[in-house]
């Protein structure tokens, strides 16, 4: 599993403990985590993206080489 989705499933199951144990701080250590792992899935998706232009940009440039 993903090291952002682990962190977001991690922090559901932090607030669903903090709501069961009316725990304040363990839903907001949850929120925090879900939110981490959100935005490293969020910045993999974006990196992903950004090579896959960059390989059809050197794409184009071998082509123009042959």
């Amino acid at each position: 599993m993903a090291e952002g989705r682990y962190d977001e499933l991690k922090g559901r199951a932090k607030q669903a403990a903090g709501d069961l144990t009316d725990d304040d701080e363990l839903r907001r250590s949850g929120k925090v985590d879900e939110a981490g792992g959100k935005v490293k899935q969020a910045v993999k998706h974006a990196k992903d993206k950004v090579g896959e232009g960059v390989d059809r940009v050197k794409d184009m440039f071998d082509d123009d080489n042959k």
